[in-house]
């Protein structure tokens, strides 16, 4: 752990161990942090913040822009830590390391843009003057899927606004944690600035970040579930919460579209990180004139996906996290299927070759799907890609509103008339038009209902780690 500027090792050395989900091998141990741990590590933040939130903008812009350098500096060991630890292929843990090195860019850049404002007062002898200054004391809780960008997306406009941190990561992905905590050490973020407490058990952490009075703000990203207990639990002291929930994300397919080009688009953004992503399109709506050739290419391309470790070449399905994620996956597939969809491909565990030593399920296309079917309503999170057939604009867009989330939306479509009332009638945080990556550090990103609050990225992201302060004078 990474506490108040020094790396630490739990109480009485207690570790946990960390498991390659590709192999099931035991690829590191890490400390088993208590709430104690979560408390010095709060109290350490608390005493940082009184000076970093007054560094010059330029200071903390400065640090961020070293960290950007060194973090790209890094990318292929970040990225074959990540395989190795998260499952994902390594050409997407690239990715994910320079999208995730992208958001210090950004914020280094956003640190330099945080501006106040004067109004015109009623009065002649008063002037109003806008400040936005740092909230303080930030608790960060970031996931397994996406164990880089996540903790980059939170920590750079933290540090960026002049906030302090503390990080809970996922304990699936600790050792990615402490490769970023790392390059912040030594692009010179001053001690107490951030810190690190892995724990494997999250519960007692978490409590401590939702009472300690200390943590004015609280940064999520996880499931609905565990983001409304956070979130019931920082109203007690009114504290700011900025939660990425669960998604459940519409792909429509309009139909106008080109159906090959809309089911490659469908194939990418559906199979993306094994479907463990909450932006992955959980409901393919397609037109029913379309649903035959739509079908035929998911299924030929699926038919050339190849499972397996993320280090082996031509590898783009990769492990899910644990067998819960299987069941899971496997027990709405199997709903689906007595309740009356066609099952096209896939809809099993992978086992041979050595798969079943990881937690592998096949890319699965399955089709005639209905609301009567969990799948329908419960977010996946894996290679499942449901094909739910509609007949006209009006019916798709209540059917693909007709859920709780609200997180991101695709639309496939040579119309823009259409692309354009279809946007709008989308009750969802983001929405690809023909667009299956709607996503960058300069971009907000965020849903709408139970899928969050807030922002992250773009200049919204900075935001939610600022105060507004009034000042009014009488001259």
């Amino acid at each position: 752990m990474y506490i108040d500027g020094q790396w630490l090792q739990a109480a009485g050395g207690a570790e946990f161990d960390v498991f390659n989900p590709a192999t099931g091998e035991k690829i590191g141990a890490v400390p088993d942090g208590s709430r104690e741990k979560a408390v010095q590590a709060i109290d350490a933040a608390d005493r940082a913040f009184k000076e970093w939130s007054v560094q010059t903008a330029y200071k903390r812009s400065a640090i961020l822009y070293e960290a950007y350098r060194i973090m790209t500096e890094r990318k292929e060991h970040l990225a074959r830590v990540m395989t190795e630890e998260q499952g994902k292929p390594l050409k997407a843990a690239r990715n994910e390391v320079q999208y995730g090195a992208d958001f210090l860019l950004w914020f280094a850049e956003e640190a330099k843009r945080v501006y106040g404002e004067t109004i015109p007062a009623p009065r002649p002898d008063q002037r109003f003057m806008v400040l936005h200054q740092p909230v303080g004391v930030v608790a960060a809780i970031t996931p397994w899927n996406y164990p880089v960008s996540m903790i980059t997306r939170k920590v750079a406009p933290a540090l960026a606004a002049g906030c302090t941190v503390v990080l809970k990561p996922a304990e699936a992905t600790p050792l990615c944690a402490i490769e970023i905590f790392k390059i912040l050490e030594e692009a010179g973020v001053p001690k107490g600035v951030v810190n690190l407490v892995t724990a494997f058990n999250p519960e007692a952490i978490g409590e401590e970040f939702v009472t300690n009075p200390k943590v004015r703000k609280i940064t999520f990203t996880g499931s609905t579930e565990v983001g409304k207990l956070l979130a019931r639990g920082a109203a007690d002291q009114i504290k700011r919460v900025s939660m990425e929930l669960g998604g459940h994300a519409p792909f429509i397919v309009l139909p106008d579209a080109d159906p090959e080009r809309a089911a490659k688009g469908a194939m990418l953004v559906k199979f993306l990180n094994t479907g463990q992503a909450c932006i992955s399109p959980n409901r393919l709506f397609v037109h029913r004139s379309m649903v035959d050739p739509f079908v035929e290419v998911m299924t030929k391309r699926i038919s050339k996906m190849k499972a397996g470790s993320g280090f082996e070449e031509g590898v783009s399905i990769g492990p899910l996290v644990d067998t819960a994620a299987i069941e899971k996956v496997d027990r709405q597939v199997r709903d689906a299927i007595d309740k009356g969809a066609e099952l096209v491909s896939g809809g099993r565990r992978l086992t041979e070759n050595g798969l079943d030593r990881g937690y592998f399920y096949a890319p699965t296309l399955i089709k005639e799907v209905t609301p009567r079917m969990t799948i329908y309503r419960e977010e996946t999170f894996g290679p499942v890609a449901p094909v739910v057939p509609y007949d006209s604009e009006e019916e798709v867009l209540t059917m693909a509103n007709d859920t709780h989330y609200g997180l991101a939306a695709y639309i496939y479509t040579q119309d823009i008339s259409r692309a354009m009332r279809v946007l709008e009638g989308l009750r969802f945080g983001i929405v690809g038009i023909n667009d299956i990556n709607p996503t960058a550090a300069a971009a907000p990103f965020g849903g709408m209902k139970e899928s969050g609050l807030g922002r992250e990225g773009g200049r919204e992201g900075i935001a939610e780690y600022l105060e507004t302060k009034l000042a009014g004078f009488s001259i």
